[in-house]
């Protein structure tokens, strides 16, 4: 059954999209290799246990959390399709 403007189908390709563009975004932010032994931002050491838990870990808990906070304020939901999007 459509809905507005969208076609059959519209909606739950919006979803399936949204999906494949968090798993494409966490995909991209995976590291690998060699962990650092000191974080990239702050230089304070990164306990062993974390840099054996978190393969190619750069960031302290400290660092990592801020910077996890300032991209979930930045990332949204994908709204291609939207009618507000298209309002606009």
């Amino acid at each position: 059954m459509a809905n507005g403007w969208a076609g059959e189908g519209a909606v739950q390709e919006q979803i399936d999209s949204t999906v494949e563009d968090g798993i494409r975004r966490a995909r991209s932010r995976l590291r690998d290799g060699e962990g650092l032994t000191h974080c990239e931002d702050c230089g304070e050491p990164i306990p062993e246990a974390r840099r054996a838990a978190v393969r190619g870990v750069r960031l302290c808990v400290a660092c990592q959390r801020e910077r996890d906070r300032d991209e979930a304020v930045s990332s949204g939901y994908n709204r291609r399709g939207s009618k507000d999007s298209q309002l606009r």
